[in-house]
């Protein structure tokens, strides 16, 4: 991908100042005098990351976009955006901004619409003509920038929503539900110009359902559970002390196997001739390292190799054929699952609509900043 006006890189002083480029303290949203979307939201983006939002539907994410882009006034809100206060104009005019459910006029074309929301930004006549069609190229759509959006598909919209999202060359990137309605090609190719926007040092805040995606291209996550961060960090953070080994063995005889095995190098919750009977038995290693036997697998609480090998010749001593052997990491979506434990299948009574279909355009009108 080579270098353009339209994603210009982000020069050093572009991020003077603090290593934040969002800094929220105590942001808060109650619709009338009883729903509390948000409670309290104490969240940090590093410049020039990849930052993903997630949390079930109703936890507040858009919500929380939504403040950040003065679309919603907020209950309370403390914090800065690119060492501004929030809602800043100024700041405003250096974020680019794709809503949920967006919706573009129809008898416009993907070029018209890019042209039409970087006007409003106040991006000058001559770039706009320039980064238009460097734009539509990037999403994948050069050949469809004279095709009106009403002849577009649902993934095609989302293409030309990042496009108009990148506009003003922002230095920070919005993008709710930026994959939603986009083919598996295509989800490629956005998480390829996601990674492209951090290699310019572009801060990218990704809000998305598709937990796999955020996992693949995210530097740190948030997860929102009830209107508040649970839980907030890197994978390797996230995950610390949950990393472990699996041990599976083959045959029917493997509960037994594991029985014999085990005596002298693990000190059991359950009494000895508990094992082969119970499922989720625990215990630990002479290390300390933790244990957990399931039928027929052990899990061993370690990323040492080294660690499991007594475990392993033992197990062999006693008969027992070993099927497979992996290290395991948690997943976003087991933290997701763990955070979220079982929430409501239907959202709370009264919960306001999410009327995001002309955000873009309300936010540009009102702010001067990107749609």
């Amino acid at each position: 991908m080579s270098e353009s006006p339209a994603l210009a890189t982000t020069t050093q002083a572009n991020i003077q100042g603090s290593d934040w480029a969002i800094d929220l303290a105590q942001v808060a949203k109650t619709y009338g005098r009883k729903i509390q979307a948000l409670k309290g939201i104490s969240m940090r983006v590093r410049r020039g990351e990849v930052f993903g939002l997630l949390g079930p539907n109703g936890a507040g994410k858009s919500t929380l976009v939504k403040i950040l882009m003065t679309v919603i006034k907020p209950s309370r809100c403390e914090g800065s955006m690119l060492g501004q206060p929030i809602g800043s104009r100024a700041v405003l005019r250096r974020i680019g901004y794709l809503p949920e459910h967006h919706r573009f006029p129809t008898y416009l074309t993907g070029a018209q619409v890019l042209d039409f929301y970087a006007a409003m930004t106040e991006v000058p006549r001559a770039d706009r003509r320039k980064r238009t069609p460097e734009l539509l190229d990037l999403v994948g759509m050069g050949d469809w920038g004279s095709t009106r959006i009403s002849k577009y598909s649902k993934g095609m919209r989302q293409r030309v929503g990042i496009a108009q999202a990148l506009m003003n060359n922002p230095e920070i990137v919005f993008l709710d539900e930026p994959t939603d309605g986009v083919d598996p090609v295509g989800r490629r190719d956005i998480r390829e110009i996601v990674a492209e926007l951090r290699r310019r040092g572009k801060t990218v805040f990704l809000n998305s359902h598709l937990l796999s995606e955020l996992e693949m291209v995210c530097d740190r996550v948030a997860i929102l559970v009830h209107g508040q961060v649970a839980r907030q960090g890197t994978l390797d953070e996230l995950t610390a002390g949950k990393e472990r080994y699996e041990i599976t063995l083959a045959g029917d005889e493997a509960p037994t196997r594991i029985e014999s095995a085990l005596p002298g190098l693990l000190r059991l919750d359950q009494p000895q001739g508990e094992l082969a009977k119970r499922v989720g038995a625990r215990g630990e290693l002479a290390g300390g390292q933790w244990v957990e036997i399931d039928h027929a697998t052990i899990r061993v609480g370690t990323t040492d190799p080294a660690t499991i090998q007594p475990l392993i010749d033992k197990l062999r001593e006693h008969g027992a054929v070993i099927r497979s052997i992996r290290p395991h990491r948690p997943s976003l979506e087991d933290l997701f699952l763990e955070a979220v434990g079982e929430p409501a299948s239907e959202p709370p009574p009264n919960t306001p609509p999410n009327n995001a279909a002309n955000n873009a355009g309300k936010f540009a009108a009102k702010n001067g900043g990107a749609a």
